[in-house]
């Protein structure tokens, strides 16, 4: 059965949906490709969970989230999306680099579909991927966000110039 909650949190509230106790998704409120709330029971046991970790995330004392997933995607998406959980906290990598790193150096553009697609937000990190050049590109939330969630990670660097 599937369940849903919503986090406030400092980037605004966040939907997350529980299907027979696994996280399958983590949306802001202005991303896309979300089913309407209505479509979901009462929040789940999980619900405090995600609610506990992403507080400590945000607070700046959780680096690593361990929680049950399950992102629904094709092989090659839930390939990159594996990637993008072996990103430290604070550092980040780019389109091209973690192409290469699943084996598939030519695969740029659909890497950067895949992380575009990615339906964990914040849990897989993909705001921690950057275009060739160090700046930064679309992310599903808004720029905005990214930045926020990078300036958490990496405060010493100047995000706003980029």
């Amino acid at each position: 059965m599937r369940t849903w909650t919503e986090i406030s949190s400092p980037i605004g509230p966040l939907k997350c949906v529980v299907d027979h106790g696994l996280l399958i998704r983590v949306a802001m409120k202005d991303q896309a490709h979300l089913p309407a709330p209505s479509t979901f029971g009462d929040p789940g046991e999980l619900a405090p969970v995600i609610e506990q970790q992403l507080g400590e995330y945000f607070a700046g004392g959780r680096r690593v989230f361990d929680l049950p997933l399950a992102p629904s995607g094709t092989v090659f998406q839930r390939e990159v999306w594996s990637a993008l959980e072996e990103i430290p906290y604070g550092t980040t990598t780019t389109y091209g680099v973690l192409a290469a790193k699943i084996g598939r150096p030519r695969a740029v553009r659909a890497v950067g579909l895949a992380v575009g697609r990615n339906p964990l937000s914040v849990i897989v990190p993909c705001h921690r991927v950057l275009g060739a050049s160090g700046s930064l590109t679309g992310y599903a939330g808004g720029l905005d966000r990214k930045r926020w969630l990078l300036n958490l990670e990496q405060p010493e660097v100047d995000w706003a110039t980029r």
